[in-house]
């Protein structure tokens, strides 16, 4: 299938397309976590609530992490008898792990993935799904190759009034739609992360291993756990962090794979930390029938009319607010009247979720039931490379200060050598990614 016509087949169900050989609902699926930090346990705390699903081996570079997964009670794990490692391989070893969740830092995501899919795992990935472009794409390649099942962790996609709000766009309820826009705005001033000096790691961390393919630098703590995705070596800021599950709606919604231009401008403006990713990010998106933006302000709390985060369509006949919390309406009264817009004169309508989200939950198991099925999943690794791949494309043009022209079909920069040197990476010895064959 052209990754042209995969996203036609791909609104809001799972995709019909199926790989491998199913498995009987009854089989028990024994899972290895790969990173057992803050969202590896939240991961793999909810896998471990699906019927027939065990966490069975976990593999992390830091042995603090790992004690940290052994204790944590909603994994019923046995301290004892539960193998661990310090090499993500010596899991990928197993013969009797069926799936992997790799919750690593960005930088490791490329070169765990298309192992574990050589290794015969399905795998449940966070997000974003890579480090540059090139990697994505092969990471693409490696699990059709290897027919595997691969979800992404832009669980957004299990969140029911997400997907009504993708039907809304798509039914046209809202008009023509020129422009979308998506923010995130953070108070972080003045000291943001801080500034620790550099210092000896941890007791029980592999620092060099953590490292991996990125260059080899003395520890900071801000480099490590949580703080890892402000620095350009391992992650790509709040670009990546978070625009990723927005402009992921966004390209859903509007029924587009990527954009055909895009800028971007923002620095270092307000915060005195030793982040290296933006304060302050200002990012345009042009697709063919629309424009998207994206911006981020680490120095504002506020948002944008009260919200601080969230993706408003705009259309001709009203705008669509959305966030984790609902959705929202507001028509334009331009002497029409909408009444299938939930208008009822007021000035917005909001559609709240249950009292308790279960989107993350509902992603998962889809992942799963995928893995019993061997259909496509709801956030399969074709789709994520593409939301991926158009944050990556922000970044590009921020760090190369380019406008950068995009052929999505190539995945190549049109006519700019310069800029096209960040769709890769070198990797530092003795790492390198896989061959995908």
């Amino acid at each position: 299938m052209k990754r042209r016509d995969f996203i036609k087949t791909s609104v809001v169900v799972t995709g019909a397309a199926a790989i491998g050989k199913a498995q009987s609902p009854n089989d028990q699926i024994r899972v290895g976590l790969i990173g057992c930090g803050g969202q590896g346990n939240s991961d793999a705390s909810l896998f471990a609530r699906i019927p027939n699903v065990k966490i069975a081996a976990l593999a992390d570079v830091y042995e603090g992490s790992i004690k940290s997964t052994l204790a944590n009670s909603g994994l019923r794990l046995d301290a004892e008898k539960t193998p661990f490692f310090n090499d993500f391989r010596r899991l990928l070893d197993l013969k009797n792990i069926d799936a992997v969740i790799i919750a690593t830092p960005d930088h490791w995501h490329a070169l765990t993935m298309i192992s574990a899919c050589q290794a015969g795992k399905d795998v449940y990935v966070e997000k974003p799904l890579s480090l540059t472009i090139n990697e994505g794409r092969r990471m693409v390649n490696a699990a059709r190759r290897n027919n595997r099942i691969v979800q992404v962790g832009t669980q957004q996609r299990s969140a029911k009034h997400f997907q009504k709000a993708v039907e809304i766009v798509r039914e046209g309820r809202l008009g023509k739609i020129g422009r979308v826009h998506t923010w995130n705005y953070d108070q972080e001033s003045p000291d943001g992360i801080g500034n620790p000096p550099d210092s000896n790691p941890p007791e029980g961390l592999d620092w060099d291993f953590y490292l991996g393919p990125s260059p080899s630098v003395p520890f900071n703590t801000n480099r490590f756990l949580g703080n890892f995705r402000w620095f350009w070596d391992y992650s790509g800021g709040k670009m990546t962090d978070w625009g990723v599950h927005l402009m992921d709606i966004v390209q859903w919604g509007m029924g587009v794979e990527a954009p055909i231009a895009v800028d971007a401008m923002g620095g270092k403006y307000t915060l005195s930390d030793n982040r290296e990713t933006p304060d302050t990010l200002m990012a345009t998106f042009e697709y063919p029938k629309f424009v998207a933006t994206y911006e981020n302000r680490a120095f504002s709390g506020r948002g944008l009319d009260g919200k601080g985060y969230g993706i408003l369509f705009v259309g001709s006949d009203a705008s669509m607010f959305v966030d984790r919390s609902g959705l929202e309406i507001f028509p334009e009264y331009s002497g029409r009247r909408r009444d299938d817009l939930y208008t009822a004169r007021t000035p917005a309508a909001h559609m709240g979720l249950p009292r308790t989200d279960t989107s993350h939950y509902d992603h998962c198991k889809n992942f799963v039931d995928c893995m019993r099925s061997r259909k496509l999943p709801i956030s399969d690794i074709e789709i994520a490379h593409r939301s991926t791949s158009t944050t990556l494309l922000a970044n590009i043009a921020l760090r190369s200060k380019r406008r950068v022209t995009w052929d999505a079909e190539r995945e190549a920069i049109i006519g700019d050598a310069e800029a096209s040197k960040w769709l890769t990476r070198a990797y530092r010895a003795p790492w390198k990614l896989p061959e995908v064959v």
